[in-house]
């Protein structure tokens, strides 16, 4: 699932070799921690959130898939 984020974010941005995705544990889910750099930061947010929640979704999709859940955080 983290390549799924990473290959989302590297198409949105302009600078791809910015894009740092990592994974953190908690109790009965993960949490993946996206970074761009800042001038990328509206690109992936997109308006009103819209390309954030549709990154989320296919996250969550992606984890009931193989029996998780995950948490996507953007910052």
């Amino acid at each position: 699932m983290k390549d799924l984020i990473e290959y989302m974010a590297r198409a949105i941005v302009e600078n791809p070799d910015e894009v740092v995705v990592t994974e953190e544990e908690e109790r009965d889910y993960i949490v993946y921690h996206l970074r761009v750099a800042e001038s990328d930061m509206g690109r992936v947010i997109g308006k009103e959130g819209r390309i954030a929640n549709a990154m989320r979704t296919l996250l969550q999709v992606a984890a009931i898939r193989k029996g998780t859940r995950a948490v996507l955080e953007i910052g």
